[in-house]
């Protein structure tokens, strides 16, 4: 079963535009996805992940519409943002205690889960590692990245481990450093 289907998706918004684009992805799979600037790889991660509808075309999220079933692709899919999370140690606990409650995980297991992850992490710097620790904390069934930093594509590998992962990136050369 996939895990993630676009059929011809598309987003137009004044001058914000993605796609039209058709894949899937499956238990397992990883996709790196080269757009063709920095705001299309955003917009196709958002589109991805069930935040931002489609404008045209279909999106389905483990077998979830985000047009009308957006929490559950929320809980299906995480987003690991482009931007790195500026934050102190107690502020990360405090955000990852958030991400526990939003989705009903028990918060000293989402803390554990979160400090073991960080180990894993060693020498990625923290404002990188951050987003991702928080995507994962909630152990999502597919996580998108967003144009992750290609200096760390070893251990975002290792930490997402063996779940569905689309990685959007702005060029074909980044792009090859996340091909499966």
């Amino acid at each position: 079963m996939a895990l993630l289907r676009m059929r011809n998706a598309a987003f137009l918004s004044g001058s914000a535009r993605a796609g039209p684009i058709s894949m899937e992805i499956s238990a397992g799979e990883r996709l790196a996805l080269p757009c063709s600037s920095p705001r299309e790889a955003a917009i196709v991660a958002l589109l991805a992940t069930g935040i931002v509808k489609a404008t045209s075309g279909s999106v389905l999220v483990d077998d979830y519409d985000p047009r009308v079933q957006s929490v559950h692709c929320k809980r299906a899919a995480a987003l690991v943002p482009h931007e790195p999370l500026d934050l102190t140690d107690h502020e990360f606990a405090r955000y990852v205690a958030y991400r526990a409650a939003l989705w009903n995980v028990d918060r000293a297991r989402a803390l554990a889960h979160a400090r073991r992850l960080l180990e894993r992490l060693d020498g990625m710097h923290e404002a990188f590692a951050y987003p991702l620790v928080a995507a994962l904390v909630v152990e999502p069934k597919l996580v998108v990245l967003d144009r992750p930093q290609r200096a760390y594509a070893a251990q975002i590998a290792a930490a997402v481990g063996t779940r569905a992962t689309l990685s959007t990136h702005a060029s074909f050369a980044a792009a090859r450093a996340f091909a499966a």
